[in-house]
């Protein structure tokens, strides 16, 4: 349960954090060269904010590793329906619509089970993916012989995307309902957990947001699999922390959560921004947007991270990783327009920052290479520093020293987290949901090999997506692209082959600028060089034995759902069609 006074939390990860970055910038800076003062000025303030922003993200995880007080949330049985709402737009419904088979029967065999309708809200534009909805809807009916339970909605315009398609739905059919629960297609949840969301909503009145942490499930590549691993590993210690950051301000990742109806249609309509995007029109990242209108209306947002049985699908490799990233980044830096917005509190436009900084920091790690692969070129200024009051100690420069002490501490914050997060388990008990203490070990060490390749790699296409929405490019809201897996070599070189020129000039320019860095910057610039083929091996299926507990000792619902998933497999679109005339409508 979240702490109602997390500011001990704040100030401990805020003052670390900050302290952790200026410690960087001063003794960057004060081995700086003789001549160019402004450059090593730029490059160490580069430095610090970088440095900050690796620095709060192990401070969440340190949070996350210290004990807490374990406190037991609120719970009474709720008097009230909830709706489970179901977004999709050009989803493949046989695969979405087994999840909702599975969730519908799981909650049938429940004394809770009249409680519960779900609500399928299409924003799908093209008519054959229409036709196919409607035609595997009328199979879901049949099969779950849910009339009256199972409904299906396609809007005639998908204006504000999911948000919009959200609170038509809260317009026209939220009254009948006291919470709903909103998933995206990809979702699955077992019943014990939603009737637990339930009761936790009905034990707090206060309480108009309740977030799960979502566990990723069935990746088969390389790239999957070691995410699936991450988030098996890693993020319940890393949500333990954001909790006690945000309390009772907490989190919304825009589905695996359950909202109470009354409070999210009063506080959560979301207005068009002025002037086009990227910048202006839908927010794209509503989750954040509406968990901070909540907080502003006095209701408590909470991330428990307690609640399992609560899953989602990731992207099976880099690219598609990297197309989703594109409109996550789009949104977070449309926050910019929000940071002053009337009302809000103050946590939560430091949230907004935060998620802003998730992708700006990528320009400073790439300005802080630029700048120290072309400092010997600009180091041509009068050594002076023309602000009154400012002196820096100076010691004797050293290039390779201070470029390896940066490097070890780089890799100290962002391995030393995930090393403490396997020990912990280890001495915890959860590593035999892992395999045992040596198999988690391995995965880990393999984990954090594959994670340091792949980072200059996602570094570029963060800094490309942060560019192209500066220079007013709209990415705008591309459909998911679920299941996409194995790539051809000559499709990964096509999409980074950029990468690839990038990755060599940087090292013919420091060869011959620099050529003492050359060998510090071939962990960035190696894995740059080789992305078609980084990109083409983590799209493979994986050998590797990433064993995460949802495999070891499997939700019954992943069961369930693939039993489902297995009886339809054989059907074609034209198969499902009983005798109902036409989909209900919510």
């Amino acid at each position: 349960m979240a702490d109602p006074r997390p500011y001990g939390a704040r100030g401990a990860a805020l003052g670390a954090s900050l302290g952790l970055a200026a410690g960087a910038f001063v003794l960057f800076f004060a081995q700086r060269q003789t001549g160019g003062l402004w450059v090593e000025f730029a490059r160490s303030l580069l430095i610090l904010m970088a440095t900050f922003w690796l620095a709060w993200g192990a401070a969440q995880a340190l949070l996350g590793l210290w004990p807490g007080s374990g406190a037991t949330p609120r719970r009474a049985e709720p008097k009230g329906r909830c709706a489970i709402l179901v977004p999709v737009h050009e989803e493949d419904p046989r695969a979405t619509f087994a999840r909702i088979a599975a969730m519908d029967a799981a909650l049938a065999e429940t004394a809770q089970a009249g409680q519960f309708d779900f609500a399928i809200l299409s924003d799908t534009r093209s008519p054959s993916g229409a036709a196919r909805e409607a035609s595997w809807y009328l199979r879901l009916l049949r099969d779950r012989d849910a009339q009256g339970r199972i409904f299906y909605r396609r809007r005639s315009s998908n204006a504000g995307r999911k948000a919009g398609n959200i609170e038509d739905f809260l317009k026209t059919s939220g009254a009948a309902y006291e919470f709903a629960l909103i998933l995206d297609a990809d979702s699955l949840m077992s019943a014990e957990t939603i009737i637990e969301m339930t009761r936790r909503m009905a034990g707090e009145p206060r309480l108009g947001l309740l977030q799960s942490l979502p566990g990723v499930i069935r990746a088969g590549s390389v790239f999957g699999r070691a995410m699936q691993f991450s988030a098996a590993l890693y993020s319940p210690v890393f949500a333990r922390g954001v909790a006690r950051l945000q309390g009772e301000t907490g989190p919304f990742w825009g589905h695996n959560a359950m909202v109470r109806v009354r409070a999210f249609a009063e506080s959560c309509a979301l207005p068009d921004l002025s002037g086009p995007p990227p910048f202006g029109g839908h927010i794209l990242s509503h989750d954040y947007v509406e968990a901070a209108l909540l907080a502003r209306a006095g209701w408590i947002v909470r991330l428990d991270p307690d609640l399992t049985g609560s899953y989602e699908e990731g992207p099976e490799n880099i690219l598609a990783h990297a197309k989703r990233d594109r409109r996550w980044c789009q949104g977070n830096l449309q926050h910019a327009r929000l940071l002053a917005a009337p009302g809000l509190l103050p946590w939560s436009r430091f949230v907004f920052l935060q998620g802003i900084l998730a992708y700006v920091s990528s320009l400073f790690w790439l300005g802080f290479l630029a700048t120290s692969i072309l400092a010997p070129s600009l180091r041509v200024a009068p050594d002076y520093f023309p602000l009154p009051g400012w002196s820096f100690p100076v010691m004797p420069p050293n290039e390779t020293a201070r470029t390896a002490g940066l490097i070890i501490g780089v890799l100290g914050l962002l391995i030393l987290p995930k090393l403490l997060i396997a020990v912990q388990a280890i001495r915890s008990g959860r590593a035999a949901g892992f395999g045992g203490p040596v198999r988690l070990l391995t995965s880990t060490l393999v984990e954090i090999a594959l994670s340091s390749i792949t980072a200059p790699i996602f570094l570029m296409f963060q800094t490309r997506s942060v560019l192209q929405v500066l220079s007013g490019r709209d990415g705008g809201w591309p459909a998911a692209a679920r299941g996409e897996g194995r790539l051809g070599l000559f499709e990964s070189w096509q999409a980074s082959r950029w990468i690839t020129v990038a990755g060599l000039a940087g090292l013919a320019a420091a060869w011959k600028l620099s050529p003492e860095l050359t060998p510090w910057l071939l962990p960035v610039a190696g894995p740059m060089i080789a992305a078609p083929l980084v990109i083409w091996i983590t799209s493979l299926p994986c050998r590797i034995p990433f064993a995460v507990p949802s495999e070891t000792a499997p939700d019954p619902i992943l069961a369930r759902q693939e039993s489902i998933g297995a009886s339809w497999a054989s059907l074609t679109d034209a198969d499902p069609a009983p005798s109902h005339p036409e989909p209900l409508h919510a």
